[in-house]
């Protein structure tokens, strides 16, 4: 499976939620929202799951987790982290549900926390 996204990001993001900490495995989600119409996947047909507004979308053949959407957030597609090539270059400016997050997690950034959501939806 091949990303690219053809526009700088929208957003760059930790989530402490209990929902991206199931859908990822990990203690702490990260990803990057792009504007969707500007990205392009290549390569194995992608599998979803769809809970409410929310599809997460993962890799056909090794079910890695790629993306996240959410209908309140239209023509927004956020991409996992862990699965780009030089995730270096987008570096999380934010965390969200901060109120979720796990109690030995301490990640001392100085960055923005929020209690819930990070943007109005």
């Amino acid at each position: 499976m091949r990303f690219a996204a053809h526009a700088g990001p929208i957003w760059r993001s930790y989530c402490h939620c209990g929902d991206c900490r199931r859908a990822t495995g990990v203690p702490v989600a990260a990803f990057v929202g792009f504007p969707e119409e500007m990205t392009t996947f290549e390569g194995e047909a992608r599998r979803s799951f769809r809970a409410g507004s929310i599809e997460r979308s993962f890799c056909g053949r090794c079910g890695s987790p790629l993306t996240y959407r959410d209908e309140k957030l239209p023509g927004e597609v956020c991409v996992y982290l862990g699965v780009m090539n030089e995730p270096e270059r987008f570096a999380p400016t934010l965390h969200a549900f901060e109120s979720q997050r796990l109690p030995f997690l301490k990640i001392d950034d100085h960055l923005p926390r929020f209690e819930r959501f990070s943007i109005e939806r």
